[in-house]
């Protein structure tokens, strides 16, 4: 991931799009931060994108025996074998397919370009590949799906980008075997250096044969069997067979799970790939883009209705665009080759307010505002000005919203879906006042305000403040931060708002008992900025347990089953039982369909406070002295929640829920003093 450099001015913080070259020098693809900038330009112009799920999946449509949940992981999850997999190859006859269809759908809705799966996990590829005979060749089809829909994009204008698996449960070289097939589909001979080659020529084909293509989206590179080698040399691949082409991070090991960002500027890739989330608060002077789907599936399924609205869909697009990234959103065409038509209805809405809110979008930058609590914001520079694109998500009853902290003189304001009604923007001490604005909103998804101020924008930030914890047991440091040179902060612990007669801040302050810290910057003795709050409690701690003949580890259970929340394990009869010293998985395992559970004591050292962090994949629950502490319940990848408890010296009741359905199997439970670094929790008995 290319982590850019972020420039501070004086009143305010904003991200430039530069980047820092990732690739080794005297690679073929070494390149300056100008020339990356150049490569990105159309992509970070774009915002919009359309991501396609489309292969052998689609004819089950998401059905196999008793099962209706299943789409383009089927083979997978279904654990069907390679021999009656291949059998939909005889099915795969999608006529009713056009791609200019697809692709003028696709512009009508705003979107700037397509990335689909040339192969997906299953290995079967869309296009006519030489290397391979599991391919669309193969099927009673033969069209060439990949050539049609490259030559339609060049015909309407859109980038053609290929989605391509580095994961492969066809191919007889690919390591690992999935783990229930491993009895009929033995590793034998397989070659994982062979396969890779196979992979390489692939991905020259797809480079060579179908014109200028515009990003390289690789996926499946979680297992073990592929290394940064492997992703460091498949991307220069790319750059060499194509130099302008951009590589998502997925080429690489730096991803770190369905966050999507690169963990270090070792890895090779260009930029980030969150997964079915958009980041909090956004990725400031680093490229990426969010991928989502429509409804719950990325492949077909015909029993899934449960579709996003179109409104959801926009406020999506404006909440990433004001973050600074693209949005890349999913259809899963049909066997037959067409859109679900709830797809094409939501394309059809997002369309029609992209033709009146696009210039809002396109080629914007992230907002220079941490949180709006109406809407978003993107900017775009236009000249010795600066167009600011107010998305206004909760429309006011009282008929104005308000900028907090901007320092530049008003130039204009219109309403974008409603230009004939005048609005005004009048300046208020720290503030910017949109006023005027109609009773009722005129677009039923996001109105669009376009405020035009003079120069860069000026963002008088709030004090932002610091602490370990919300509670506190004895003693609690707090620390302010001005995020502006040139500000002073002033404070209040008795709940009124700050003056220039209130303390100023100089030191760290202690807190003893509860308090509501209110801080706000000045300068030159006026206040400049909005008010910072935050509330802080003194606890009790939690009593210890007292406990007779304590011995060594946890009581674990072990149950197996097919679940897609925690079950009630306790009403169920454990496939083994033993005693576990630590809360985790055994190294290497897997662990599909089954269920753990953890159940003893953890010891606290001293009374205090305690953060506990907890991370698994798929679901779990902490709970400590019989309450939950952390819910990490459902079907995910690896995710880690975090909570804090006040305890008393001593030992407390701790049980750890845990099951994992398919795919990649993670446990971990770390634990530490507030003020302590993490460390693995450890130390249990029963």
């Amino acid at each position: 991931m290319r982590v850019a450099l972020l420039l501070l001015s004086l009143l305010f913080p904003i991200a430039v799009s530069c980047s820092q070259n990732p690739v080794s020098s005297g690679a073929p693809t070494a390149e300056s931060e100008a020339q990356f900038d150049e490569r990105m330009e159309w992509f970070r112009e774009a915002r919009f994108g359309l991501f396609i799920h489309w292969g052998l999946y689609a004819v089950p449509a998401g059905q196999w025996g008793n099962g209706s949940n299943y789409a383009e992981w089927i083979q997978h999850s279904a654990q069907i074998p390679v021999p009656t997999y291949e059998k939909f190859l005889e099915q795969f006859n999608p006529v009713k397919f056009n791609a200019d269809d697809w692709v003028l759908a696709a512009k009508a809705a705003g979107m700037k370009y397509i990335v689909i799966t040339s192969k997906h996990h299953d290995g079967f590829a869309l296009y006519d590949s030489a290397v391979s005979d599991y391919d669309v060749k193969a099927t009673p089809f033969q069209r060439d799906i990949m050539k049609e829909l490259a030559d339609a994009c060049a015909r309407h204008g859109l980038r053609m980008c290929w989605y391509h698996s580095i994961m492969d449960w066809h191919h007889p070289d690919y390591l690992p075997r999935r783990g229930w097939e491993k009895a009929e589909r033995a590793e034998g001979d397989a070659d994982m250096d062979r396969y890779v080659e196979y992979l390489r020529a692939q991905v020259t084909e797809l480079l060579q044969n179908y014109g200028p293509i515009g990003i390289m989206w690789f996926d499946g590179e979680w297992e073990g069997t592929w290394n940064h080698e492997y992703g460091q040399e498949l991307y220069d691949l790319c750059r060499k067979l194509q130099p302008g082409v951009i590589v998502n991070n997925r080429v690489d090991k730096g991803r770190g799970g369905m966050a999507g960002m690169t963990s270090g500027p070792q890895f090779a890739g260009d930029y980030g790939t969150p997964e079915q989330e958009i980041p909090a608060t956004g990725l400031a002077g680093v490229d990426w883009e969010t991928c989502m789907t429509m409804n719950r599936h990325w492949g077909y399924n015909s029993k899934d209705l449960d579709y996003k609205s179109t409104t959801d869909l926009i406020r999506k697009l404006c909440d990433i665009s004001s973050k600074g990234g693209n949005f890349l959103l999913n259809i899963g065409p049909t066997a037959e080759g067409t859109f679900p038509d709830l797809s094409l209805e939501r394309l059809s809405g997002m369309g029609e307010w992209m033709d009146v809110h696009g210039d809002a979008i396109y080629g914007t930058s992230a907002s220079p505002f941490p949180m709006l609590d109406w809407g978003r914001c993107t900017v775009k520079a236009d000249g010795d000005q600066t167009r600011m694109y107010l998305h206004v998500f909760d429309w006011p009853l009282e008929g104005r919203i308000v900028l907090p902290g901007i320092g530049n003189k008003v130039v204009s304001a219109k309403l974008m879906s409603a230009p004939e009604h005048g609005i005004a923007a009048v300046k208020m001490d720290t503030d910017i006042a949109i006023r005027m604005l109609p009773k009722r909103a005129p677009n039923e998804h996001v109105n669009v305000i376009e405020l035009i101020v003079e120069g860069e924008p000026i963002i008088y930030l709030p004090p932002s403040i610091h602490a370990v914890s919300n509670q506190l047991v004895d003693q609690l440091k707090v620390e302010l931060k001005v995020p502006s040179a040139g500000l002073e902060i002033r404070y209040t612990l008795n709940g009124k708002n700050p003056t220039m007669d209130s303390p100023l801040y100089t030191r760290p302050l202690t807190l003893y008992n509860s308090a509501d810290i209110i801080a706000r910057c000045f300068h030159d003795g006026e206040a400049v900025t909005s008010i910072a709050r935050r509330s802080f409690k003194k606890v009790t701690p939690s009593p210890s347990a007292a406990v007779i003949d304590p011995r060594p580890g946890l009581r674990l259970r072990i149950f197996k089953g097919d679940w897609d929340k925690v079950p009630d394990f306790d009403a169920m009869k454990p496939a083994q039982t033993a005693i576990a010293q630590s809360i985790g998985l055994p190294l290497g395992a897997t662990n599909e369909y089954e269920g753990r559970i953890f159940d003893g004591y953890l010891t606290a050292p001293t009374t205090g406070l305690y953060r506990f962090s907890l991370t698994s994949d798929d679901g779990s629950r902490m709970w400590l002295d019989g309450r939950m502490l952390i819910d990490l319940d459902g079907l995910h990848g690896s995710e880690t929640k975090e909570a804090t408890a006040a305890l008393s010296a001593g030992p407390h009741v701790v049980r750890v829920e845990y099951f994992n359905k398919t795919g990649g199997a993670v446990l971990n439970l770390q634990m530490s003093e507030v003020t302590q670094p993490w460390q693995e929790a450890n130390g249990f008995y029963h």
